[in-house]
């Protein structure tokens, strides 16, 4: 498939996911099989506003097709804030956030909220579009309830407003993360689209993502929080896909090994301090489904140095298997 004119080898994707998608966890991502990556979402506003903050969030990793994800609910402030973006992180392309479901974004018009103002939505997407060189990509959801599924016009519109790929959650605002992903819509968002279209809902294994595949056509698939302590389901989707066997997971100890390489990583990106309160919920979730691992993760919810991390981690693969 092809974002405008990038050409992507491997369409998996990992998805971008507040407080999870640092440039640590898409560096491992990248190296197990993702091929495009994409940012945590930034604020336009905090981002005109030189946040520093917000700017870091932006640090590009290698081994993938990148993108650098913003959201905002303004033209101007969008515009301004994808050329910053641009120059920060030097990405392949700007995705714009429009289905993020959380209260907090979405009620105030941002993320998911655009679904609503889909003429405003379109705005942006031409603002953007005049403002960087690279492709413009949108993510969105089917609608922002069951009363008021509208992503068939609003994808058709973001295309003809410039965008050069679209990526549909197969979910409503509404719905969150429960129920069950749409994949029928997803396919007729497909077909009336000339633009690529990434499937993203419930690709939980690689048997689901070929059936993802096989019923919405999509041109590529996004995976979200199956990705969660297992960076290797881009080995096993893949595998599925190419209709090859998969041989499986690593063993525990080189598993950790990764977990830990992760935290090297974010140590490198965040410091010390930072990278210990994230390695607390992604060390648990590398452990999740290891038997008799609940002894070890109480000691990572109070992990606060890395000889902590590295301790743990040896204690983990001296005593589970």
């Amino acid at each position: 498939m092809r974002i405008g004119t990038i050409e992507v080898e491997n369409p998996l994707f990992l998805a971008p996911m507040a407080g999870v998608t640092d440039w640590a966890f898409r560096t491992v991502c990248a190296r197990l099989g993702a091929g495009v990556t994409v940012t945590e979402m930034v604020s336009s506003r905090a981002l005109v506003y030189r946040d520093q903050k917000s700017a870091k969030l932006l640090r590009r990793n290698q081994g993938s097709v990148c993108g650098a994800q913003i959201f905002g609910n303004d033209p101007r402030i969008m515009a301004q804030a994808a050329q910053l973006a641009l120059d920060i992180s030097g990405c392949d392309f700007i995705d714009i956030n429009m289905g993020c479901p959380m209260p907090k974004i979405a009620n105030s018009g941002d993320g998911c909220g655009l679904m609503r103002t889909p003429e405003l939505a379109g705005e942006i997407v031409r603002a953007v579009v005049e403002a960087v060189p690279v492709p413009v990509t949108v993510k969105c959801r089917l609608g922002w309830d069951k009363g008021s599924i509208n992503v068939l016009d609003f994808t058709k519109r973001m295309e003809d407003c410039g965008a050069a790929m679209v990526t549909v959650h197969g979910r409503t605002r509404s719905m969150l993360y429960s129920g069950v992903a749409d994949w029928d819509t997803i396919a007729r968002v497909k077909q009336q689209l000339s633009i690529p279209v990434v499937a993203n809902g419930d690709i939980t294994d690689g048997q689901a993502a070929v059936r993802c595949w096989k019923r919405t056509g999509a041109d590529g698939l996004m995976i979200g929080r199956s990705v969660f302590g297992d960076p290797w389901i881009f080995q096993e989707v893949g595998a599925a896909l190419r209709e090859e066997e998969y041989p499986g997971r690593p063993c525990l100890k080189e598993r950790i090994e990764v977990a830990v390489e992760q935290f090297r990583l974010a140590e490198q990106d965040h410091g010390e301090h930072i990278a210990c309160l994230e390695a607390r919920k992604h060390f648990a979730w590398y452990l999740r489904g290891v038997p008799h691992s609940g002894y070890y993760k109480n000691q990572i919810t109070s992990l606060t140095t890395m000889e902590d991390i590295y301790r743990v981690a040896r204690d983990v693969v001296r005593d589970l298997k």
